[in-house]
């Protein structure tokens, strides 16, 4: 979407053999030296990480991962875990993490499936699949029920349209569509907005949310608010906020991991290692823009000791 910037970019100084030294002996005798894996790992890209495990284990016979689980402790291991494997990797653990055991970390679901692109979303299956050898699709069918199931699973076709060209005749069959599936009549028909809100290209669905409004009078959020409930509400917040603005969708997402008592790292840990390379740079922007504090300050303030300093360090 538009021009959005990274906070990490491949190192343009690479040598992996270097780097395999380091660590090693960052890990190596009393204590570990947490400062010299953060510098490595937080300063090279998902590709870089991949190959330095690689040569890693080549070098030592060791699991890089195994080595550092070893060392880390908290937040601060997960993190740097986290980093060691390949985005859609990452995200197909954390999907299968959400689904696993009693109950289903549905905000997890919706956090990854209602932003992701097409082609995250395929890479997402094939790596489910890889690394859990299940279905992604199954899974979410057997994990989620009614209107949230029909949503995720029509989220999970990846058919969404990608382009950037605008219909404003079906922009305003869409509205009209919208306004008489909610607002209109009694009860709310959710196939309408979930097939609306998972198969429009951004573009078409901001100029549908104008139409919406001066069709109804009512902002497509509020009117969301008001006759939505529980996940599925927060499938069509995400899905609107995303269509409007994904970097302020994660800021703001990241404000409310830190709001109140406790922090929720896991969140902090999937959206600044998940969006580091594609717009955290920009993420930032909105941060600043909307909370008047930056991301950098309120992380500070939030949590502590190597975590912090990894954060940190990623967000450049």
């Amino acid at each position: 979407m538009g021009n959005v910037q990274p906070t990490i970019v491949p190192y343009e100084g690479f040598d992996v053999t270097a780097d395999i030294k380091s660590i090693r002996k960052a890990c190596k005798g009393l204590g570990t030296d947490e400062e010299a894996i953060i510098e490595i790992l937080a300063n090279r890209s998902s590709a870089q990480r991949v190959e330095i495990k690689q040569a890693y284990f080549e070098k030592y016979d060791d699991e890089l991962e195994e080595v550092l689980r070893k060392e880390l402790t908290g937040s601060f291991e997960n993190a740097i875990v986290a980093m060691l494997d390949p985005p859609q990797v990452y995200f197909a653990k954390e999907l299968r993490k959400a689904m696993k055991g009693a109950g289903t970390d549905e905000a997890v679901l919706v956090e990854i499936l209602c932003t992701a692109t097409n082609q995250d979303i395929l890479s997402y299956k094939d790596a489910y699949a890889q690394v859990n050898e299940r279905d992604l699709e199954s899974d979410i069918e057997g994990d989620t029920s009614g209107d949230v199931r029909n949503l995720l699973i029509s989220l999970l076709q990846a058919s969404r349209d990608e382009g950037y060209e605008v219909d404003e005749d079906l922009a305003e069959q869409d509205a009209t569509a919208l306004v008489e599936a909610g607002e209109g009549r009694f009860g709310t028909d959710e196939s309408t907005f979930s097939y609306i809100l998972s198969h429009r290209n951004y573009m078409q669905l901001q100029a549908t949310f104008k139409i919406y409004e001066s069709l109804s009078g009512t902002d497509i959020l509020d009117a969301i608010d008001s006759e939505a409930t529980g996940t599925l509400k927060e499938c069509y917040i995400t899905l609107v906020r995303c269509a409007k603005n994904p970097q302020l969708y994660f800021a703001r997402r990241l404000n409310a991991a830190m709001k109140g008592a406790g922090t929720d790292e896991d969140t902090l840990i999937r959206i600044i290692v998940g969006r580091s390379e594609i717009d955290l740079e920009t993420v930032k922007d909105m941060y600043l823009e909307k909370y008047d504090v930056t991301l950098k300050d309120a992380l500070a303030s939030e949590c502590g000791g190597d975590f912090k300093r990894l954060l940190l360090e990623m967000l450049h």
